[in-house]
């Protein structure tokens, strides 16, 4: 029977690296240059030296190793893996609230978090467990560290990752961070405006096309600094668009609108998992968006209610499995590499964003899997997708979304976990590296390496199918050798992709 596994927060200091809560901060824009930082509960500083060292604004207390700090205010306050050493609710109750009022723009919270998998069976104590060195811990499950945050700050927590999740002070800014969650970024179509004969008037246009291409629609002046001069020039900005599409492709511009389109449906279906809130609480420029694209709010809100709806509907979401493009189809299963997710159609971008509406980003997860028809996602980490010919399955988190319960399997110490083949199938045709593993796994399909794929699922059976037909890989190269042979083993979980 599964134990648990508990999601532990590794110190900077051991990795040299950011903790958990600042590297979500970071990776997604909300910690920046001239963005201040309060870390409550800072222990030994390591975040902040590595902040300081970097340029950033940040401070911190800790009672134990800086009591004698100030506690600051400050843009974003962290309160990285605190609460859940703090054995009297009071007090757990009031250091997040006095946490809460110091932050100015976002609070991030972190918390030890208790999920199926392997594991020891903790000691009970309180509403949380003893630790084996005498320590109190309270270990949270995902869904009700987001209902204690709520219930405690009376504001919605966005889950980051699992065990962390952001607060924000505005609503404006809340929906600003999670519209940009599945927002696609654009590139402006390749044909320039050389066409045009004076230079002025390309440097006039092509900051335009920039706007444009981001926005999937013609901007507001308040959106477009150069607004004034454009419009000066040309008498307008939907005649300064007329002459773009006249030397330009129209067809990639009605591609942007339409991928924009999606885009904000996705938003707006994800938006109904918690409380969609009124178009006057929208930033200015979704309240644009939803305009241009829709009409008004109300119909674009309908339209991803039907969207929704649909995700709970396994045979939709089946069909629209084998309707995809892009990943790897599989009898029960399509795999998706992190980088092809947004080239689904929105029907399965929601179902996956039901996913990280609840879990947030899974660190590390390079590979999607979709379930099909069982109302599950999987979250698998390849920690050498990219450099490994063949990398090995390091960790899977698993969310079923009916019932919430998550999973956690973990293959770091074993001896033989699964590994991938045909890595370019996961990833769009247009990824940097889809040429290269294409062309691997040609030369491997000739050599038929690739035949009876139940044979090469695990590391040890792809080392025996090598060493049987007299072959080893130099990176992504099939050569002539000797592979040495791993001894078989099996591991229960998830099973390979071949």
């Amino acid at each position: 029977m599964e134990q648990a596994v508990i999601f532990r927060h590794k110190t900077a200091i051991r990795r040299g690296d950011y903790s958990r809560p600042v590297k979500c901060l970071l990776r997604d824009g909300l910690l920046a240059a001239g963005v201040s930082f309060f870390d409550y509960g800072c222990g030994r500083g390591e975040d902040l030296e590595l902040l300081t060292a970097a340029g950033m604004t940040c401070s911190g207390w800790d009672p134990a190793f800086r009591p004698e700090a100030q506690k600051q205010d400050a843009d974003v306050v962290n309160l990285g893996y605190v609460i859940n050493v703090i054995e009297n609710p009071e007090e757990r109750a009031a250091t997040t609230k006095a946490a809460w009022s110091l932050c100015r723009q976002l609070l991030t919270v972190s918390a030890q978090v208790l999920v199926a998998g392997r594991g020891k069976d903790p000691v009970e104590f309180g509403d949380g467990v003893l630790t084996n060195r005498n320590t109190f811990q309270k270990y949270f499950e995902q869904n009700e560290l987001k209902a204690y945050l709520e219930s405690v700050l009376e504001t919605e927590a966005i889950p980051a990752g699992i065990g962390t999740f952001y607060l924000f002070r505005d609503e404006s800014r809340r929906q600003l961070f999670l519209a940009n969650r599945f927002r696609r970024r654009e590139i402006v179509p390749r044909r320039r405006i050389a066409e045009l004969r004076l230079e002025e008037t390309r440097q006039a246009l092509e900051p335009l096309m920039e706007v444009i291409a981001g926005l999937g629609r013609l901007p507001d002046p308040t959106e477009f600094p150069g607004a004034a001069a454009v419009v000066e020039r040309f008498g307008s900005l939907k005649r300064a668009f007329a002459a773009i599409q006249r030397v330009t492709d129209t067809e990639s511009w009605e591609a942007i609108a339409q991928r924009r389109r999606e885009d904000i449906l996705v938003y707006t279906a994800l938006a109904r998992f918690r409380k969609r809130p009124p178009i006057s609480a929208l930033p200015f420029s979704l309240q644009r968006d939803m305009k241009a694209f829709f009409g008004a709010y109300t119909k674009a809100c309908a339209a991803a209610d039907e969207l929704l709806f649909k995700a709970g509907d396994a045979n939709a979401i089946d069909e629209a499995c084998k309707r995809a493009t892009v990943g790897k189809l599989l009898p029960d299963d399509l795999y998706v590499h992190r980088s092809a997710l947004d080239s689904l159609e929105p029907l399965l971008r929601i179902y996956e964003g039901c996913g990280r509406a609840y879990l947030g980003e899974v660190e590390g997860a390079n590979i999607i899997k979709i379930h099909r028809r069982t109302g599950k996602l999987s979250y698998l980490v390849y920690p050498d997708f990219e450099g490994d010919p063949h990398p090995a399955l390091l960790r899977c988190v698993k969310l079923n979304l009916r019932t919430r319960q998550v999973e956690c399997y973990e293959y770091g110490e074993s001896e033989n976990p699964p590994v991938l083949h045909r890595k370019e199938t996961f990833l769009h045709q247009d990824h940097a590296l889809h040429g290269k593993f294409a062309n691997l796994t040609a030369q491997e399909e000739k050599n038929g390496l690739l035949n009876d794929p139940s044979g090469i699922g695990t590391r040890a059976g792809w080392a025996r199918r090598l060493a049987e037909r007299g072959f080893a890989l130099k990176g992504h190269r099939l050569v002539r050798g000797k592979s040495e042979a791993v001894s078989n083993g099996q591991e229960e979980g998830e099973t390979s992709t071949r």
